[in-house]
């Protein structure tokens, strides 16, 4: 069954989830890219009212678990990005791939964990469409002290 805009909004309300507006671009770069049938969201840092959500390393300050929310938060916001460029979740086929960045302390392995949180998301809200590829990837820092950044592509429908 195709994606459809009020069976994603309706699943929203049902998790008792708010799609954020849009994020603006940070910097110098457009926030999503629609190409030959595919949707490149560019990396979200999570955020709430103008805050980074949980920022600092994971594993020396913030927990994995809270990074996971982060991520989840970040996945949301992706959603946002993705409802905002193309008009409609309609015009979504299916999520391909997912990568998520953990800004990780020396040691921390659980990188798998934290990008739940964006991976558990996505399926949460769009069901097998929402299964992806995914990435899950350790590094020192990450812009604004950010604990996770998510990127997303998307199928889009012709």
């Amino acid at each position: 069954m195709p994606i459809a805009d009020a069976d994603v909004t309706a699943r929203l309300t049902e998790l008792g989830l708010e799609l954020p507006p849009p994020p603006p671009a940070l910097a110098a770069y457009v926030p999503c890219v629609v190409h030959e049938g595919t949707a490149w969201v560019a990396g979200q840092i999570p955020m709430i009212d103008g805050e980074v959500v949980s920022p600092g390393l994971v594993g020396a300050g913030v927990e994995p678990e809270d990074a996971a929310a982060a991520a989840a938060r970040a996945a949301l916001q992706a959603l946002s990005v993705l409802r905002g460029t193309l008009g409609s979740f309609d015009a979504v086929a299916r999520i391909v791939q997912v990568t998520v960045y953990v800004a990780a302390a020396d040691g921390f392995t659980a990188h798998p964990l934290v990008a739940n949180g964006a991976s558990e998301l996505l399926v949460d809200v769009l069901g097998d469409d929402g299964r992806h590829a995914r990435a899950a990837v350790g590094v020192g820092s990450l812009p604004l002290g950010s604990c996770v950044e998510v990127a997303v592509t998307a199928a889009v429908r012709g």
